[in-house]
């Protein structure tokens, strides 16, 4: 709860987690997101129902390996977000300001 209080009120906290026990860690702790990140998708599903059953009021997030030709494997009704990091992997930044020159 430590982060909330730091971040205020508007903030989501979202947890990147590698198993079920570090999930349920991070909903005990006030987690607003639980990331199920890298699980095969039948682990992700089982796991994603667990969490559900014990903290409805959690999202939860699916990423990790997933791609469009994968992307169906991991719907599940109790994931309610899946990411797909590839999409920002790969690309240059751009830097560039907004300031006025006068």
């Amino acid at each position: 709860h430590k982060a909330k209080q730091a971040s205020g009120f508007s903030s989501k906290i979202d947890v990147e987690c590698q198993n079920l026990e570090e999930a349920v860690e991070a909903a005990e702790a006030g987690a607003d997101i639980v990331m199920l990140d890298n699980f095969e998708p039948s682990q992700l599903k089982k796991d994603a129902e667990t969490l559900k059953n014990k903290f409805p009021h959690v999202l939860i997030e699916a990423s990790g390996g997933i791609t469009i030709d994968n992307m169906a494997d991991y719907i599940s009704q109790h994931v309610d977000i899946i990411s797909q990091g590839k999409l920002t992997h790969g690309y240059e930044c751009i830097d560039f300001s907004l300031k006025i020159v006068q």
